[in-house]
């Protein structure tokens, strides 16, 4: 007996994993990774300011933001930066004009000695104001 191969031939079922389901949810999934982790970042940031009476709020978005937390680490607008790249990360977004504000948030267990640094960083970049950020103080 010979396999018949015409018309009447059995079919085969053939079974394939269909993926684009699954390459369509995991690139939803790195889309909402890439778009939370900055977020996350930032909040997971701790800088406890010292307190002062005569603190001014700043206007949001003018100025860029420096925060020193108490191990040292350093973060500009929420990125994190090491300290030997500090100088050319605030070069890139400090152009050199005098209407650019520069804040920095240093943890209260922070030596002044980093602060100094920043502040003088700053200024021979050009910078127009310089502040220092705090916490309002309980009158």
């Amino acid at each position: 007996m010979k396999a018949d191969h015409g018309p009447g031939k059995r079919r085969r079922l053939i079974a394939e994993m269909n993926l684009i389901p699954l390459i369509d949810v995991s690139l939803i999934l790195v889309i909402i990774f890439m778009v939370l982790t900055p977020i996350l970042v930032q909040h997971q940031l701790t800088v406890k300011l010292p307190k002062a009476v005569s603190g001014e709020p700043a206007a949001d978005g003018a100025a860029v933001t420096v925060q020193i937390n108490k191990t040292g680490a350093v973060t500009i607008d929420g990125s994190s930066v090491r300290w030997e790249k500090l100088e050319r990360e605030l070069t890139l977004r400090l152009p050199k004009s005098a209407g650019k504000t520069l804040l920095v948030q240093a943890d209260r267990l922070v030596t002044v000695d980093k602060v100094v640094a920043v502040l003088d960083m700053a200024k021979r970049l050009g910078v127009g104001k310089l502040g220092v950020g705090v916490a309002p103080q309980d009158k």
